[in-house]
């Protein structure tokens, strides 16, 4: 595994943050990349795939969303959402004197970039949407739902690796004991002794909120709340800009009907489909590195 250093910037309020930074081989000129992960996960989701970019020529930033890794707790929960953290990418790209980048967006992390193009659009250079779209299937995000913010301590590392397979099993079947250790060692912090995920369960707050919302207006005969369109967003990433989906072919957050809707709004966007994997692949399996390769290739 290719080495890293930490490199920590502030939020526009001051709050901590921290990504892991990964040097490129050589002495290239391309543009760096910008690795963000999903909703409960961190950095270290890219410990596999980061050095791989890195050994292509281009500094990696994997980021730690704030509330996540070695990232800031909020003393604010609500502020747990996609704006907040696209922000956050802006205070980085500045702390770290990058004007342009491409961007790998893991779920929330595609979620970020898209958003990210309503802030600042031209720091974008190429996208990798890691299943993760405009719209989302209500059978993933109600998994999802179901299980961020609540389990946190775990007192043994049995019980640790085993909650991490729950959780994860349906999404990788094929997964080994092996497989398990490694995949919770990257959601876990050792803790007095304990194991805890490494994320505040508060991240959870605004999801919370937002159905209760929701059931509130349903209950008082108003119309469900729909969510917020992103296809403009979608639409303005896929403009002038190699863009390309990677999509789980067991997903259950961009189901098929989803990923032939985004194909169908960006007409280029390449796409590749890692067989027998969930939400959300890791990007190192074979057929999604060669999609990113191209990419890579295809990126200034």
């Amino acid at each position: 595994m290719m080495s890293f250093t930490d490199f920590f910037w502030t939020s526009h309020e001051g709050l901590p943050l921290h990504a892991r930074d990964y040097a490129p081989a050589g002495e290239s000129q391309k543009l760096p990349v910008i690795c963000i992960h999903g909703l409960t996960r961190n950095a270290r989701d890219f410990e596999d795939l980061a050095p791989r970019i890195a050994a292509t020529g281009r500094r990696v930033l994997a980021v730690d969303v704030r509330g996540r890794g070695l990232s800031a707790r909020d003393p604010n929960p609500m502020n747990y959402h996609p704006g907040t953290y696209a922000a956050d990418v802006v205070s980085l790209l500045q702390a770290a004197g990058i004007e342009k980048a491409v961007f790998v967006g893991t779920s929330m992390g595609g979620l970020i970039t898209m958003v990210l193009t309503s802030f600042m659009p031209q720091t974008i250079a190429a996208a990798v949407l890691n299943d993760v779209g405009p719209e989302l299937s209500p059978v993933g995000l109600a998994r999802i739902a179901g299980y961020t913010g609540m389990a946190s301590r775990f007192e043994t590392w049995d019980a640790a690796v085993a909650y991490a397979k729950t959780i994860n099993e349906a999404a990788f079947p094929a997964y080994t004991a092996e497989d398990w250790d490694v995949f919770a060692r990257r959601l876990f912090d050792e803790q007095d002794g304990g194991f805890v995920l490494a994320y505040d369960p508060d991240i959870a707050a605004p999801i919370k909120a937002a159905a209760e919302a929701a059931a509130k207006s349903q209950a008082e005969g108003g119309a469900a709340l729909a969510p917020p369109d992103m296809y403009p967003l979608f639409r303005a990433l896929a403009k002038d800009r190699p863009l390309l989906l990677v999509r789980g072919g067991i997903s259950d957050l961009i189901d098929p009907a989803i990923a032939e809707r985004m194909k169908a709004a960006a007409p280029h966007m390449g796409y590749a489909e890692v067989p027998g994997v969930g939400h959300a692949p890791m990007l190192t399996e074979p057929q999604a590195w060669a999609a990113i390769e191209n990419l890579l290739q295809e990126a200034p």
